[in-house]
């Protein structure tokens, strides 16, 4: 073992190599020598538990590798052919052209973020966006948080804290990554009540709960899953029309934001904040980052009284929006008013797009892929808990790994290691690739680094 580790070149030795020079002229030295200390401390523990010693050339490689997977912009850019439009481990919505550069000049200089440039003195940063809720959902008020959970539960620490809140059994859910209605409720301070079934609650079963230590209903949008066969759930009307007979807030988590009616692109309806306000609900809660397509926030809209004492609770400044997500918040929005939404937003963009328009793409790729590429017949999905259950038809492009190493396995992550990285879907042993959820101008792109993984693949010893 001693001999193993004696093998280790010194921290010296190594800043001496050509490579690693070169970094050292671009990055900080004590920074280097840092992770040349973390990288040999690795390889030490390593030769303890049995691996032999790595050569000179192999630790140089693999401090190279090391700095470009960490010294780096991040989030990395890359190619979503996954045909998962709302994918969440890639980001989710990508944002219009209007909000981008809504951002690039809110980051570049100063902002009227909090000043009221006509009257010369303090402003607050949601009376912009607020007046577009309201033009929008046609709600008395609103506020836009970062992101639908601190929404939900600003909502309901403001509303029903030290007091009960009535949920369906079948709503007391885990939307994803570990967001829990049980779990926030007990956050906010209030306490959870269930009623009801897993498949089936009616108004009577809520009426039964209700006590002098209720603070709210909550209805919960069953986002990312589907209950079928024999169910039931009482409409938003209903629980209103109780709320208000007792004297009980109705709060709605709507979860995905849908402004525009999802029927006319062959899906199934998805509630949309408009639809709550209509029927009266106190507060309804919804993501920006999904089916809105804009950027993470979470947005709340509803009774003028409900918003204020949002806006007025300790935890507002805690989970307030900065002024780049207020920037494309508000930039999107906008594209609502104009009446632009599904020519300028990628999600809704992504959508509208006709199967003809997509294998018209798809044909193109194969051609200058070659042989080894195919189209065929798939599905695209909406993603992100939004529309559980729903696809829009789509041309795939599939490529063969014929017998090379690794298969398809192999094959999807060479497309990984691009520049930027192609992250596509493997079905039926091949590695398929969707068009749908390309942005306009990265099939050049797209072609390029599938060539360049499919010779890797033919070429022996690689």
């Amino acid at each position: 073992m001693s001999t193993g580790f004696r093998a280790l070149p010194s921290v010296e030795r190594l800043l001496s190599q050509e490579p690693l020079q070169e970094l050292a002229r671009t990055y900080s030295h004590d920074a280097l020598v840092g992770m040349i200390r973390q990288e040999l401390a690795e390889r030490r523990q390593a030769i303890a538990q049995g691996e032999n010693p790595p050569s000179l050339d192999e630790l140089v490689l693999a401090l190279q590798g090391r700095l470009r997977r960490t010294w780096t912009v991040f989030p990395q850019p890359l190619i979503n052919a996954t045909g998962v439009i709302l994918h969440t481990n890639l980001g989710r919505a990508p944002l219009s052209r209007a909000a981008i550069q809504a951002v690039t000049l809110a980051a570049g200089g100063y902002t009227g973020l909090e000043y009221d440039v006509a009257e010369g003195e303090r402003g607050s940063r949601q009376a912009h966006v607020e007046a577009l809720l309201r033009q929008l959902t046609g709600a008395e008020a609103g506020i836009a948080l970062n992101n639908n959970a601190s929404a939900v539960m600003l909502g309901l620490a403001a509303i029903a804290a030290g007091k009960e809140v009535i949920v369906s059994r079948g709503e007391a859910v885990e939307i994803g990554g570990g967001f829990r209605i049980p779990e926030v409720l007990a956050q906010s301070g209030a306490t959870l009540v269930e009623v009801g079934t897993t498949n089936r609650t009616y108004a009577a079963d809520y009426e039964k709960a209700i006590t002098e230590h209720t603070g709210a209903l909550l209805k919960v949008h069953a986002s990312n899953f589907r209950v079928v066969g024999f169910t039931h759930t009482p409409a938003t009307e209903e629980l209103v029309a109780l709320g208000r007979q007792r004297g009980v807030p109705v709060l709605h988590d709507l979860g995905s934001g849908c402004l525009l009616d999802t029927a006319q692109f062959g899906l199934a309806h998805e509630p949309t904040p408009q639809e709550s306000i209509n029927a009266g609900v106190d507060l309804a809660f919804f993501s920006g980052d999904k089916l809105l397509g804009g950027p993470q926030a979470g947005i709340a809209v509803g009774k003028q009284e409900a918003v204020q004492r949002m806006a007025r609770h300790p935890l507002a400044r805690a989970v307030r929006l900065d002024k780049l997500s207020l920037a494309a918040l508000t930039a999107t929005l906008l594209h609502y008013l104009k009446d632009e939404a599904l020519r300028e937003i990628p999600t809704w963009r992504m959508i509208a797009l006709s199967p003809q328009v997509i294998h018209r793409r798809a044909l193109r790729w194969r051609r200058a892929i070659g042989p080894r590429a195919s189209v065929v017949k798939g599905e695209s999905t909406v993603g992100a808990g939004s529309l559980p259950g729903e696809t829009l038809p789509t041309w795939l492009v599939a490529l063969d790994p014929a017998g090379g190493d690794g298969g398809a396995d192999a094959l999807a992550a060479r497309l990984r290691s691009g520049d930027p990285p192609v992250i596509a879907r493997i079905a039926e042993g091949q590695v398929v690739l969707d068009p749908r959820t390309l942005l306009p101008g990265e099939d050049a792109a797209l072609v390029k680094i599938c060539l360049e993984a499919l010779r890797e693949q033919e070429t022996p010893g690689r």
